[in-house]
């Protein structure tokens, strides 16, 4: 990626689109191995309407959806121009823990590591955090599908 602040590369590694890409920015990516992402979280999220009225809180489904996401780009940005375009399906997620609530205002970080690729099958570990203190984390699997 030439680019990393460019919401463009987003878009080009993710089939996701408003109001369901949750990724913002790319901070740091090795491909092959680590991507540090950001996902700034502000009130007017549409889920904010329903989770909760008067207690704002993103769900940790989204959260994981999030990590997931971040795993994507890592992996579009990992495998061979050729081979660049398949979308990514979750096939499991283990080890998820949710320790933090996260609100408006906190920026996401979300940093995900390959554990191992196989040609369609990777595994990779996730950790989100806000203000440097772990919020949430996961071993997340993916099936790139042709």
């Amino acid at each position: 990626m030439e680019n990393l602040e460019d919401i463009s590369n987003i878009l080009h590694s993710l089939p996701h689109r408003y109001p369901f890409l949750l990724i913002d920015r790319i901070l740091e990516l090795v491909p092959g191995e680590t991507l540090v992402g950001l996902k700034n979280v502000t009130i007017n999220e549409p889920f904010f309407q329903g989770h909760f009225p008067g207690l704002p809180i993103m769900p940790g489904v989204l959260i994981l959806e999030a990590m997931g996401q971040a795993g994507g780009v890592l992996v579009y940005n990992s495998l061979p121009a050729k081979e660049q375009g398949y979308l990514f399906f979750f096939t499991g997620m283990d080890k998820v823990r949710f320790r933090k609530p996260v609100v408006p205002g906190d920026q996401l970080i979300l940093k995900v590591r390959i554990l191992k690729q196989r040609t369609k099958v990777v595994k990779m570990s996730a950790v989100a955090l806000v203000d440097e203190q772990r919020v949430a984390e996961a071993e997340l699997m993916a099936a790139i599908g042709d």
